[in-house]
């Protein structure tokens, strides 16, 4: 509709109002994370002041809950000393199947994704990811009685995998002759393995270690996997929030204190130059990479 230029005062109060209406609307639409971060809440966070956090309750020693309920493991405690360092001490963490993990944290539920999550290109079509902390290697679990003295005996056997682990796509491509078989999580996967339901089961090296005391089961073979560390995955566009993490795990690794946690949780592991402080890296280190026998998902 035309508006007549004899009332001088409505086209600005009109133009006043659609851009009212634009903002609000784009508001109700989640205009994206970077929109979100304002001087009231600089980190684009879902509430401001606090943290949510989509984790894994299973995955020793990064992530798991412990007796009493509570998150803990190298990747929980690493993502609490970083929350505090950006001034966030108000941290929820909420467990969450691996695979609905990344979609949780792309739609907006979380904050941010912990469970030793690696970095790949296809992952990071979904969600950015703050820089490098940890990566290593996967192992191919088995009973002492199966015959899987390797990766070689696999072709035949049902394999038990994760389902969106980093392990998962590795048997995809490379186990080409084993029968797939997804679960949720490691303890369902391993309790297959201990009925008979599967004959080995694919998983990261240093949580295999557990279920290898735990059930006298065996590690048939360690396959090196250096080319996706893991990372906290953020929402995509949140800028603000990923360069604060990424400036707290610089700090933290530069101080020590990812070294410490690294050596509670990881005892008698070898220790990955890169992250460490830089007067103890070799000029060869870097913190984008490793050459640890540590894992991601």
């Amino acid at each position: 509709m035309r508006v007549p230029t004899s009332r001088p005062g409505r086209r600005s109060v009109l133009a006043a109002a659609l851009a009212a209406t634009a903002a609000l609307t784009a508001s109700a639409c989640g205009g994206g994370s970077d929109a979100a971060a304002t001087a009231e809440n600089p980190l684009g966070l879902l509430e401001p002041g606090s943290i949510r956090v989509a984790s894994v309750g299973d995955i020793r020693p990064y992530a798991f809950t412990d007796a009493s309920g509570e998150f803990t493991g190298f990747d929980v405690e690493l993502f609490r000393d970083v929350a505090r360092r950006i001034g966030v001490q108000d941290v929820t963490f909420v467990g969450q199947d691996f695979a609905a993990l990344l979609p949780a944290v792309a739609n907006g539920q979380f904050d941010v994704g912990v469970a030793a999550i690696g970095i790949t290109p296809e992952r990071q079509e979904t969600v950015d990811f703050s820089e490098g902390y940890l990566a290593g290697y996967l192992t191919v679990l088995t009973t002492p009685d199966s015959g899987i003295a390797s990766a070689d005996d696999l072709g035949g056997a049902r394999l038990g995998v994760v389902q969106g682990t980093l392990q998962e796509a590795y048997a995809v491509k490379n186990f080409t002759g084993a029968e797939l078989v997804r679960f949720p999580d490691n303890n369902t996967a391993v309790s297959g393995l201990n009925s008979g339901s599967v004959d080995a089961h694919f998983l990261d090296y240093e949580a295999a270690k557990g279920y290898v005391e735990q059930f006298g089961l065996v590690d048939a073979e360690d396959i090196p996997s250096f080319d996706a560390p893991a990372g906290f995955a953020v929402a995509k566009g949140n800028a603000a929030l990923k360069e604060e993490l990424d400036s707290a795990l610089r700090a933290a690794m530069e101080d020590g204190t990812w070294k410490a946690l690294y050596q509670e949780w990881f005892p008698g592991s070898p220790m990955p130059e890169q992250y460490l402080p830089s007067a103890e890296r070799t000029s060869s280190s870097s913190p984008s990479a490793s050459s640890s026998p540590t894992a991601t998902s």
